[in-house]
């Protein structure tokens, strides 16, 4: 009897599958395809309120939700990037290529959802960083923290009234209490 074992999926082979993005998008991490988990309402208003507050400081950068991020063998697309404006890859016409990126965001932001693996997360926050990103964030909704990465040091916690730190040049004055504050309905 001959047991047929599957073979690990290839990076090309994984981004010419159909359905990767379909919602939720579809990530590819050691050979495998995985289905990010489906967004709740804390996730989508804090990834909805971030990007819109990081784009308001008309800064050098530009944040872009669940845009797909090809680098160092993995594909993932995280809740939010942020990128250089230089760096937004484009067609010759001038406008935003559909297929996402191949270099690792100068920012990484992600948001825990219940049914999500911390450990996960925070791999792919340390696999951007390790290609050449500069911050990762990891939003624990329900812990009400930020876990602030940055390449070659420790992580920092924050919590309350932490002022939470942005690339250079993005003038976001936030703390974590406000951001958290961003859950309750009708809050601006």
């Amino acid at each position: 009897m001959t047991i047929a074992i599957p073979q690990p999926l290839t990076l090309e082979q994984f981004l010419k599958l159909s359905y990767i993005e379909d919602s939720p998008a579809w990530e590819f991490i050691q050979g495998e395809a995985i289905q990010k988990p489906m967004p709740g309402g804390k996730h989508s208003r804090l990834q909805s309120r971030l990007g819109g507050a990081i784009n308001a400081t008309n800064s050098a950068y530009e944040a872009f939700p669940e845009l797909r991020c090809t680098v160092g063998g993995r594909s993932i697309v995280p809740d939010l990037v942020v990128l250089a404006k230089t760096q937004i890859p484009v067609d010759a016409n001038g406008e935003i290529i559909s297929t996402g990126i191949h270099v690792a965001p100068d920012w990484v932001i992600e948001i825990l959802s219940p049914e999500q693996s911390q450990m996960k997360v925070t791999r792919n926050i340390l696999h951007s960083l390790r290609h050449g990103g500069q911050m990762g964030w990891l939003i624990d909704p329900d812990e009400r923290v930020v876990l602030v990465y940055r390449p070659n040091c420790l992580p920092d916690e924050l919590t309350d009234e932490a002022q939470l730190p942005c690339l250079p040049g993005v003038d976001l004055a936030l703390t974590v209490e406000q951001m958290f504050g961003w859950l309750k309905v009708g809050a601006s």
